[in-house]
């Protein structure tokens, strides 16, 4: 009988402990991002999670999915376990999170510290990789445990490369992308973008801003549960998951993923509160991998630049009177931008903007540097570039929901406009321009830049495509 009462006390342990395990276990239910490649350094994007998938079967109808409509005043707050419950939603969890590295199949792993997540960083970790080698395959394992544990409950892999030296010759592809609404996916595994441009075999992908919608897409987001829960909803879709986790991103915001349309520091919309400007600020920050600041530029080998622009930190009021102190840069970011270009020797230098700097854009638009409001620092920069006969520097912008092509009939600056995620998110435009738009299409898609050597010569081309990957324009242009 002893003997018996042993075994089943043996039993009833290890049932309990095992029911430990089950309700200890944590996930990294919305994957990694690999970010901020550079030749010697990343950034490895992750969150640890209650559960291993978004939540599917959550609450959804009036006031979840959709556009803002009807009075903007009469949407309601939400708490966090209110957001929780919502299709899409992500739970977090508290947790721990280490990374193991190595160069190559069979580099020596390296191995980091396990490190606590927190319910203030809504359970984000963000590993700074440093002393990385240029032009270099690195393989990744992201590891998640619970709470004071080494014993890792979920495990993600991926790889990435690092960008060539500036004396090195590599053929690099890039794409751009911009204004994604969650409303507006055309396939409900993500948008048909993501897919399309892994087709093209992309070195890494920049993303100029308006990921999500806080202030026109239900719900709308008015504390800071809601607006993670907009990041958590687009970016726990399994294509987007896919995309991030091999493909290294350089993120952009804008008006829509920092508080509210047109939106400038200091701004307190009541339909907003009580989300604030600094609010928004620090969750941006939080749901991508951003390093110290969001204005940058980064070499991929000989024949690349590119140059990532802040537009929403440092501007002036929209409604400010314009002139030399009125910008939407801020002198600092300004002179390092103008410094740089002229610095680089790279024979393409791609300036990468949440806004247009060339436009058009429609008359009653007030937010960017090809509008009447900002028209002193769009002269300033834009006649910058022809004295410096910069005819290599090529913008590529985000922002407007139409593809373009523009040459600025004052400077020859040229511009192309990326357009929407989606064909349903399209629309907007002011018509085209003839005089000064060689290509212009009111549908979604993406831009890709290639530039590569054709004879031996340096060759950049930029191709627009549509939602599936079709190019529907090329621009060709050799030095």
């Amino acid at each position: 009988m002893r003997s018996m009462t042993i075994v089943f006390f043996c039993l009833c342990s290890l049932l309990a402990s095992a029911s430990r395990s089950t309700a200890e276990e944590v996930y990294l239910g919305m994957g990694v991002r690999i970010g901020e490649v550079t030749q010697d350094s990343a950034i490895i994007w992750t969150r640890v999670t209650k559960n291993k998938t978004r939540n599917n079967d959550g609450k959804t109808g009036p006031g979840v999915v959709g556009r803002v409509r009807g009075p903007r005043d009469e949407q309601p707050v939400m708490s966090q376990e209110e957001v929780d419950e919502l299709v899409g939603s992500v739970p977090g969890a508290a947790g721990r999170v280490r990374i193991s590295y190595q160069a190559g199949e069979n580099g020596k792993p390296l191995l980091s510290d396990w490190h606590a997540v927190e319910a203030g960083h809504d359970f984000t970790y963000q590993f700074q990789l440093q002393n990385l080698q240029p032009n270099t395959s690195y393989q990744i394992q992201v590891q998640a445990a619970p709470p004071g544990s080494d014993d890792p409950t979920d495990v993600v892999k991926s790889s990435f490369t690092t960008a060539p030296t500036k004396e090195t010759w590599k053929d690099i592809t890039f794409a751009v992308i911009t204004c994604q609404m969650y409303h507006d996916l055309d396939d409900p595994a993500g948008f048909n973008i993501y897919p399309a441009m892994q087709k093209e075999g992309i070195d890494f992908v920049a993303v100029t801003g308006d990921n999500v919608y806080y202030d026109s897409e239900l719900p709308r987001a008015r504390n800071v549960p809601m607006a993670r829960y907009h990041w958590h909803r687009m970016y726990s879709l399994p294509r987007m998951m896919d995309f991030y986790s091999k493909v290294p991103s350089y993120w952009e915001k804008d008006d829509h993923d920092t508080l509210s349309n047109d939106a400038w520091p200091g701004m307190k919309p009541a339909m907003m509160l009580p989300l604030t400007w600094e609010e928004g600020l620090e969750v941006f920050r939080e749901q991508v991998p951003m390093g110290e600041k969001t204005y940058r530029t980064i070499r991929y080998g000989k024949g690349l630049q590119i140059w990532l622009v802040e537009g929403r930190d440092f501007r002036s009021p929209n409604n400010a009177p314009d002139g030399p102190e009125k910008s939407i840069w801020g002198k600092e970011q300004r002179d390092w931008l103008m410094k740089t270009i002229l610095e680089s020797d790279a024979n393409y230098k791609i300036l990468i903007s949440p806004t247009p700097i060339v436009g058009l854009d429609r008359p009653n638009k007030k937010d960017n540097l090809s509008n009447s409001n900002f028209q002193w620092e769009g002269d300033f920069f834009r006649n910058w570039t022809q004295e410096h006969n910069l005819t290599n520097l090529f913008v590529c912008c985000g922002d407007r929901h139409w593809q373009y092509r523009s040459v600025d009939p004052e400077t020859g600056l040229q511009e192309f406009s990326v357009g929407a995620a989606s064909d349903e998110h399209a629309g907007g435009s002011p018509k085209r321009n003839e005089t000064i738009q060689p290509f212009h299409r009111v549908k979604g898609g993406f831009l890709t830049v290639h530039v590569f050597k054709e004879n031996d010569q340096p060759q950049l081309e930029m191709r627009f495509h549509d939602v599936h990957g079709k190019v529907v324009y090329t621009y060709r242009y050799d030095q």
